[in-house]
């Protein structure tokens, strides 16, 4: 039997591209619910890799009718709120919402293979094969191949190596705007129809479009980790944006839900680990990195469409399917997340926002 703890993205293609090859999956997951908390914001679907998993997931067409029309365009601004970068998009990196997107990798798959409200405490190795996951009510269980789409704090991840993710001072504290074009036009208008960056003085205030009128928004700054515990109010995060734009402080004034502070951590750049039978990581588990690849979500369903199919191309040798899987994964992993740790440094220097305005003017599309 293979096991998967996290029913996220990566843990939902995995189960979904082996389902339809046939082979029986066990998902357990700590939420109760597929609808009790939120789950983000949008994605952009990158071609090569959460495309290419809708397709091997044989989701791709229906995908398609969750995409936000004209939510890859973007908006680069200073803290002035003059407009630096406007690109319109172009379609190839189509927007979605992950609550969505979850939802529809769910409802494919068969009503019992995803097990909600079974949080993790521990997993264990059973001697020279097989492992035993443990939950928060006592019960277990027991698997022949064991993968840890558990994300960051990953439990599975502590029976391959040591490594824990580090804060890497940044900052965001999240927001909602709720009827967005009817309560608050000018903000409507400063973040458009995608993405909005605005940037100036190492920090930034960053928003996009939802479906449903909504728009969700980031005050992002450089502090200390354990800033939140004394200044968990929206007065502290603007006393940092004092001298911005009336409209791009309103994103953080006229928020309609309570600020969630959301640390930024990452894994070491290149991790690796020694092959264990019976045993991986994909996703955040697997090499956790900022935001600022914009990779976070499509590596995650890569990761799992591709183990899927090495799992399904070897069905009677799981340990050359796991070794082929972990061969791609580790370099593609760690190109993305020094790219990631390089955009960051780009969008939170003093120079900002004019690094990132010469980005992608190189490259000659929005690439949001």
């Amino acid at each position: 039997m293979i096991a998967i703890v996290g029913a996220g993205l990566g843990g939902l293609t995995l189960a979904r591209v082996l389902h339809i090859h046939g082979i029986d999956v066990r998902i357990f997951e700590a939420d109760a619910s597929p609808a009790v908390r939120h789950q983000g914001g949008m994605l952009d679907m990158h071609e090569e890799s959460g495309q290419a998993a809708l397709r091997a997931a044989g989701l791709f067409d229906r995908f398609r009718g969750l995409v936000l029309d004209q939510g890859d365009a973007l908006r680069i601004l200073d803290k002035t709120g003059t407009v630096r970068l406007e690109e319109a998009g172009n379609g190839t990196r189509p927007e979605v919402e992950r609550g969505a997107l979850r939802d529809l990798f769910a409802s494919s798959l068969p009503k019992d293979a995803i097990h909600w409200d079974r949080k993790v405490t521990d997993v264990k190795a059973l001697g020279p094969g097989g492992y035993e996951i443990v939950f928060a009510d006592g019960s277990t269980f027991k698997a022949d191949v064991l993968i840890g789409a558990d994300g960051a704090w990953s439990r599975v991840r502590m029976l391959l190596c040591d490594a824990v993710p580090a804060y890497c001072g940044l900052f965001f504290a999240e927001v909602r705007i709720f009827n967005a074009d009817s309560k608050h036009p000018e903000l409507a208008a400063i973040v458009g129809s995608g993405t909005m960056l605005a940037l100036s003085d190492e920090k930034g205030i960053l928003a996009h479009r939802e479906p449903n009128d909504e728009l969700c928004a980031h005050a992002a700054f450089r502090a200390p980790e354990e800033w939140w515990k004394t200044n968990a109010t929206s007065g502290a995060v603007l006393e940092r944006f004092a001298d911005w734009h009336k409209d791009l402080r309103g994103l953080i004034v006229q928020g309609e839900d309570t600020l969630v502070p959301r640390p930024i951590y990452a894994l070491p750049i290149g991790l690796r680990w020694e092959r264990r039978p019976g045993l991986t990581l994909i996703g955040d588990a697997a090499h956790l990195m900022s935001p600022f690849a914009g990779e976070g979500a499509n590596l995650a369903m890569r990761d799992g469409a591709e183990l899927a199919l090495a799992i399904a191309a070897h069905p009677d040798r799981l340990e050359d399917a796991l070794a082929q899987y972990e061969t791609a994964m580790f370099p593609r992993s760690a190109d993305a997340a020094t790219e990631s740790a390089q955009n960051l440094e780009t969008c939170f220097n003093a120079d900002a926002p004019q690094g990132l305005v010469d980005f992608f003017s190189s490259m000659g599309t929005s690439g949001a």
